[in-house]
């Protein structure tokens, strides 16, 4: 019977010519002998790949390798390595000549930012265009990048090597050339502000998008952009669609001229250049009318971009769409806006090819490096597969040029995992520059000139993490298993991080793939494989040395002991050995299988053994020893130490140890209730900082907000599991933050009782206040999340990132957050009684936001924030009672 996904896959390839499907080949013409060689090929044009088939290596241009040094200064003063929101250097020449590199660690294809003439600088908001975003000219090079020529020599050599070229466009907007001091819709030539300052121009060079200026009346009679201010509310579908997202100017997609114009630019680089792909930038803020104009048009002047690819050979043209959007775990909002861009609603006709894949790089960082419940991977994944009606051009990824690096907050064991988890789903996996090298910068340079470079070169092939990427690429290149397959979730969580497992199968081929996020020993307990019993599984791929082929137990079901941070690839070797009659066996006599009110009391009998563990959740480390009484009864007491959340599912089953599970699982919940063990009131009106003179950034949404000024701080408990409740003056989600609350960033330290730890506050050029230090730091913002012990911590280091981190909740009615610490973090301790705890605000961006002596639009401001604290608003040290 055919796979879900080849039905899916015979039904795309009659509906779109786009995607890539292969054919047997038909016999051609008998060649004569000694055949005239064939005439040079130009590979500027080759034809489209099987994109399942591809990884792309994505760069930020300036940042990745700098080839030719003369083109980096431009003089309008918007050149500085030194400085991170300037240009750094690196150009298309640069890039060709790291070629190797790329090629070597496995990428097929690179995908880099916009080459196309940019703002190099907007004294608005004091910072560069280098990365390609805020274009002048959608038809030109931008000279700090080099030439067409170099454009085009680049293309040659990457299909020259059988790769790909992925271009990022932009439809949405372009540079920041006017905004509005006050909006009246009625006269929207008033209150403009120009920016008259901004270099090499102040407005966009290319017809029709050089009438961008509100203030004359043959501008605003053409429309070729929308009158409008700044987005408010990204709730309101009418401010997403026509408003300036963060000023830049938007474009009207709806006016004819426009669409015809933006075709026009972007077959210009599929007719000159060849690219094979383009990422298109910010596609929740264009109608899908428009993108699907600017697809498949069929004007015979400007065509659609899909057809034009066509007409040079390029049948299987990409093209995939950013949406930023997130989900909470168990929530399905953002996917399904996400599978809007993909699939006409009206109609059902197919729009995107493909989009990025938000929603999973969420929950793969929310599981892998934050610790999460595996289970919440399980429903992102099986939910995926489900909206998405082509989920292998989707391309999946774990950080990118706009988000933290996930070293930043994660540990390398957790990003090793994410990397082997992304090579074996469907999907595009995409790698972003530098993550090979360890990077934690999100726009550092590999080059040794360039910003944050560390003064040196990082194109090192011999680090550890460049050698696991291209072992793990070479894993999915040549088991198509990984390429084309349909997952099927095995077996997960509910409760914590832990053993996590999914089938891979196309076209009767399988994997499994199993993974342990926990720092501990976990056990995996009776898996089901749906092979025989006695199966040989032979070890692909593995992250931990204590890999070994293995064989399946009674009824094929897969039992072992996972050490910390382990995972593995399998596949069935074929082969069968019966496994031995197993003797001794584990009943539990009184397990319900309900809802238990805390430590609850379990008995059963024992056959064939004197002793075994009984491990709850999977966790090895702490299962109790349970020893059969002489007439084969036993009982024991379960703690449930740290369970709080009813809604969570537990599991537990007697072990004997190695791989000899001796009972079924079992599963329960736990009710509990959290009780408040100390309020703190905190002051209105404090957030001016230590020395009382700091101020907010004059971007009117901090403004009358304060949105870093506690109000009150409650500590509660359940066990040895701490919830933090942070009232603030407002909670505000103008950015449309993931977490659910922006401008401002909770650093939170915390001293348990018995523990040695630190007085320093890193990055925050502060110390704790006399009495405390900190075992755990605790940093959490709109859009990251991030837990950190002492280990390697300094005035400048944040220390070492564990997990799991802090669950987060956010009632903005009530201007709070909760964060919840599990009680993992506690052991050792019964209740949380000694624990003190201290908060602080400011706001954070790829780093703490910067504290300025004078006034700007995006800057904390009142003192130097080279040696001043960067704390906003601070509460005493709070001793839990």
């Amino acid at each position: 019977m055919p796979s879900l996904f080849s039905k899916r896959l015979a039904a795309v390839c009659a509906a779109a010519a786009w995607l890539a499907c292969k054919s047997d080949p038909q016999p051609g013409p008998i060649t004569p002998p000694n055949p005239p060689p064939p005439p040079p090929v130009d590979p500027l044009h080759v034809p489209s790949p099987d994109w399942r088939d591809q990884i792309l290596y994505f760069v930020v241009t300036d940042r990745f390798a700098n080839g030719d040094p003369g083109n980096d200064d431009q003089g309008a003063g918007e050149y500085d390595p030194a400085d991170g929101a300037r240009y750094s250097g690196g150009d298309l020449k640069g890039l060709r000549e790291r070629l190797d590199y790329i090629q070597g660690l496995g990428a097929t294809a690179v995908w880099l930012t916009p080459p196309v003439a940019n703002q190099w600088w907007d004294p608005l908001v004091n910072y560069g265009g280098y990365h390609g975003y805020w274009a002048r000219d959608f038809k030109q090079v931008d000279p700090h990048l080099g030439t067409l020529e170099d454009y085009q020599g680049l293309s040659r050599e990457l299909h020259s090597r059988g790769m790909y070229l992925v271009q990022d466009i932009v439809l949405n907007h372009m540079a920041n050339c006017f905004r509005y001091t006050r909006y009246d819709p009625a006269d929207v030539s008033a209150h403009v502000e120009l920016n008259t300052g901004a270099r090499p121009a102040c407005g966009p060079t290319q017809a029709p998008f050089d009438q961008w200026d509100p203030t004359r009346p043959a501008h605003r009679d053409a429309h070729v952009f929308h009158w409008t201010p700044s987005i408010q509310d990204y709730g309101v579908r009418d401010q997403e669609l026509n408003w300036q997202l963060s000023d830049l100017d938007d474009l009207d997609t709806e006016n004819p001229a426009v669409r015809a114009a933006l075709r026009d630019s972007y077959d210009f680089w599929i007719r000159e250049v060849g690219v094979d792909g383009f990422r298109m930038d910010t596609v929740f803020y264009v109608p899908p009318a428009s993108i699907k104009d600017f697809l498949y048009s069929t004007d015979a002047a400007h065509p659609g971009v899909v057809p034009f690819a066509r007409s040079l050979g390029k049948e299987g043209f990409l093209a995939f769409g950013e949406g930023y959007a997130t989900d909470l775990p168990f929530q399905d909002t953002a996917t399904r806006k996400i599978a809007s861009y993909m699939t006409e609603e009206s109609t059902g006709d197919a729009l995107l090819p493909g989009m990025l894949d938000f929603p999973l790089y969420r929950t793969t960082g929310d599981v892998f490096a934050r610790g999460a419940p595996t289970s919440q991977l399980g429903y992102r994944m099986t939910r995926s597969a489900a909206a998405f009606p082509r989920p292998h051009l989707m391309p999946t990824f774990l950080d990118n040029h706009d988000v933290d690096r996930f070293l930043k907050g994660g540990s390398e064991a957790a990003l090793r995992q994410a990397l082997l988890f992304m090579m074996t789903v469907p999907g595009i996996p995409v790698l972003y520059y530098g993550t090979e090298q360890g990077f934690t910068e999100q726009r550092g340079a590999m080059f040794q000139k360039g910003f944050a470079s560390g003064g040196k070169d990082r194109f090192d092939t011999t680090a550890p993490l460049y050698a696991l990427v291209r072992e793990l690429t070479a894993l999915r290149k040549t088991h198509a298993v990984f390429r084309h397959g349909t997952p099927t979730v095995l077996r997960q969580n509910e409760a914590r991080a832990g053993v996590f497992a999914y089938e891979m199968e196309d076209a009767g081929q399988v994997a499994f793939v199993v993974f342990n996020t926990s720092d501990e020993e976990v056990l995996l307990d009776n898996l089901p494989t749906g092979l025989a019993a006695g199966s040989g599984l032979k070890v692909l791929a593995g992250l931990d040395p204590e890999a070994r082929d293995t064989r399946t137990g009674a009824d094929g079901r897969l039992s072992l002991k996972l050490p910390a941070r382990a995972a593995r690839v399998y596949q069935p070797s074929g082969d069968v050995v019966p496994p031995p009659a197993q003797t001794a066996r584990v009943t539990l006599s009184n397990a319900s299988g309900g809802t238990v009110p805390g430590d609850f009391e379990l008995s059963g009998t024992a056959t064939g053994v004197s002793s075994f563990r009984l491990v709850v959740d999977g966790m090895l480390g702490g299962a109790p020893l349970v020893t059969v009484r002489t007439d084969g009864s036993w009982s024991t007491l379960v703690s449930t130490q740290g369970m709080t959340d009813s809604t969570l599912q537990h599991s537990l089953v007697a072990w004997a140890g190695e791989d000899q599970v001796l009972s079924d699982t079992w599963t329960f919940r736990v009710e509990r209730v959290f009780t408040a063990l100390l309020t703190h009131d905190d002051p209105e009106g404090d957030d001016v900082g230590p020395t009382q003179n700091y101020h907010y950034p004059t971007d009117e949404t901090w403004g009358v907000n304060h949105q870093g000024d506690l109000r009150r701080v409650t500590l509660l408990g359940s066990g040895n599991t701490l919830k933090l409740a942070l009232q603030t003056k407002t909670v505000t989600t103008t950015w449309n933050p993931q977490n659910g609350f922006d401008h401002v960033a909770f650093t939170i330290y915390i001293d348990v009782p018995g523990r040695s730890g630190l007085t320093v506050m890193p990055q925050q050029n502060a110390s704790l206040p006399t009495g405390m230090t900190w075992d755990y730091r605790l940093r959490v913002h709109g859009w990251s999340n991030a837990l950190f012990d002492p280990r390697g911590a300094s005035a400048t280091v944040e220390g070492t990132p564990v997990s799991p981190t802090a669950a987060i909740e956010v009632d903005k009615g009530a201007s709070t957050v909760f964060l919840t610490l599990s009680g993992e973090l506690f052991g050792g301790l019964s209740t949380l009684q000694g624990v003190k705890v201290y908060v602080t605000t400011w706001d954070y961006d790829n780093g703490y936001r910067p504290l300025v002596p004078a006034s700007e639009q995006w800057k904390f401001w009142g003192a130097d924030g080279a040696t001043s604290p960067l704390v906003l608003d601070d509460t005493p040290v709070l001793t839990v009672p």
